[in-house]
């Protein structure tokens, strides 16, 4: 009845388990949510207002499909600006959130049993969206041992003459990690000679806690004109409703075919979401997007040292990003076992480790208040408490 390619698709974990919280809680139980990863805080009012002036302006009609003038030259000061990397507006394409740019990369690249590379842990969506254009994921398996991090010899191991793209995510969701200037660097040498494609996801590029965050583009020239980044303002600008997303490449011809391909889908992105966008690029919520990072880096503290103390658990700690990736192997191997279990009798909803492919661990967001965080560590550990007894 359904197509191959849509019965090969998994529904994202993510949002499965956020739903099964949110229809427990309807049903009257008492249920603290840790599964989705959205920022707590509102939009920054300069964006709002923005949006407000489009819409008493009457900026409601239908743009360019690749956005308006303003906002791809917005995009460009800022990645000029943020990551001192040169682009022209027509090497940039505004879509609909992060997902989209994702969508019309895999689309407009990947043929039937063409490899893509996926560091695991990954973020759930990468390897559906291969599957679903008919390529085949490899996954690298990382560890604490690397920091959830691949290193060149792994890269190395993996490539094959089908290799046709490595996507790679820093900070990363789930675990937190950042790959540094350095780590970029030797991966960069592994890739040299090479005709694979980089896709890099710096969507968490604004909530880094220690070091600094480095570009994968901005490595070398080679890694410039191999690159595409994605990235967009839901996680910075806390503005996931908004759907904006954007990706950049040196490829002008691969910005004209996801920009035909786009004009078949969806058009041009809200155009209201467009002219709010541009404040925030040029840095006018910046004092809102550094709150907010302060914010997230003492919850980061807080549930570091209180996971690390319960027997039984361990976490690595997160560089970037608001989520920590707990490891729960010692007292339970099956994630979506522990994770369905804590629901149910707890009432405490976070994300299996098998949906980011790896077992033994769970996703925790620390994207919500303090007091919340508290109380489903508390909850957290009684469950342990009962499981080790």
């Amino acid at each position: 009845m359904f197509s191959k390619r849509i019965e090969k698709l998994s529904p994202s974990l993510t949002i499965a388990i956020s739903q099964k919280a949110r229809d427990l809680k309807a049903s009257g139980r008492d249920v603290l949510a840790f599964s989705a990863g959205e920022p707590d805080f509102d939009t920054p009012e300069i964006i709002k207002e923005e949006a407000i002036k489009a819409i008493n302006e009457g900026f409601t009609k239908y743009t360019a499909v690749a956005g308006i003038p303003e906002l791809l030259e917005a995009i460009k000061i800022k990645l000029k600006r943020d990551n001192g990397l040169d682009y022209s507006t027509d090497e940039i394409i505004v879509s609909n959130g992060a997902k989209q740019s994702l969508y019309n990369i895999m689309a407009c690249l990947i043929e039937k049993d063409d490899e893509v590379i996926i560091p695991a842990p990954y973020w759930v969506t990468y390897p559906e969206l291969v599957k679903y254009h008919d390529g085949v994921p490899v996954s690298i398996h990382t560890t604490e041992e690397t920091n959830f991090k691949i290193t060149p010899e792994m890269l190395k191991n993996t490539i094959t003459p089908k290799t046709k793209m490595l996507i790679l995510t820093s900070p990363s969701n789930p675990t937190g990690a950042v790959y540094s200037k350095e780590e970029l660097s030797a991966l960069a040498e592994v890739l040299k000679n090479t005709d694979i494609w980089v896709v890099s996801d710096e969507m968490y590029e604004k909530l880094i806690y220690e070091g600094e965050f480095c570009a994968t583009a901005s490595i070398n020239e080679d890694m410039l004109q191999r690159t595409i980044t994605v990235n967009g303002l839901s996680k910075s600008h806390a503005m996931t409703g908004w759907r904006f997303g954007y990706l950049a490449t040196k490829n002008k011809d691969l910005v004209k075919a996801m920009t035909k391909l786009q004009s078949q889908m969806t058009s041009n992105i809200n155009s209201i979401t467009q002219k709010a966008a541009i404040p925030a690029l040029l840095g006018k919520a910046d004092n809102d997007v550094e709150m907010m990072r302060k914010e997230f880096k003492k919850r980061r503290d807080f549930v570091y040292e209180q996971f690390n103390k319960i027997p039984g658990l361990s976490a690595a700690k997160p560089q970037g990003a608001f989520y920590i990736y707990v490891n729960h192997k010692e007292i339970m191997e099956e994630s979506m076992a522990f994770a369905l279990t804590l629901l149910e009798e707890k009432g405490v909803a976070v994300v299996p480790g098998i949906g980011f492919g790896s077992e033994g661990y769970f996703r925790f967001s620390f994207a919500t208040d303090i007091d919340t965080i508290k109380a489903g560590i508390e909850r957290i550990t009684e469950f342990v408490k009962g499981l080790n007894d």
